[in-house]
């Protein structure tokens, strides 16, 4: 009986365990505001991102600039402005967006595509008029096969998400 008892409480231990682990690591949210950022850069600009990867969606281009420039807005280490006044600016063009099938089911019958978004990013120090760094990042997002065109943007949107994160991070702690 004690031994029954002992493998009851070390399931309960081991299931809290696991509840606690679930909740710390589902809500880790993070963010570098304070970060590493050289205290003579307050601002920044980001001009609209250019699309050179000839995709053929005429809105990528204002959505992409609208979710990074979201994601500064919200993360506040560096506030925005426009280039006459800036600090420093973050300048983007898009080299290539890829779609491609993902998963394959029985007679090669595509259930889910990937679409990978890649972007060349520069961050410059105006200040200092110097480039401080220029990054080529890649990202995806998955939907499905025959989906149509909004699910295909959804995959887009979440590559579009995972970069615009990359690029924040790089910017505002890659010092």
């Amino acid at each position: 009986m004690k031994n029954d008892n002992a493998k009851c409480t070390m399931r309960i231990f081991f299931s809290l365990a696991c509840f606690l682990l679930f909740i710390v690591l589902s809500s880790c949210t993070y963010s570098f505001k304070g970060g590493s950022v050289p205290p003579h850069l307050k601002t920044v600009a980001i001009p609209i991102v250019e699309d050179q990867s000839g995709y053929g969606d005429p809105t990528l281009r204002d959505s992409f600039t609208k979710i990074l420039v979201e994601r500064f807005t919200n993360d506040n280490t560096l506030q925005l402005t426009d280039r006459n006044t800036a600090d420093s600016m973050l300048e983007g063009v898009v080299t290539e967006v890829k779609d491609t099938p993902e998963v394959l089911q029985g007679g090669e019958q595509v259930t889910l595509r990937k679409i990978t978004v890649t972007v060349r990013m520069t961050f410059q120090d105006l200040k200092l008029r110097k480039k401080v760094w220029e990054k080529n990042y890649s990202e995806w997002g998955n939907y499905p096969s025959g989906g149509g065109l909004t699910q295909r943007n959804e995959g887009v949107q979440t590559a579009v998400e995972k970069l615009t994160e990359d690029i924040l991070n790089d910017t505002v702690a890659g010092w």
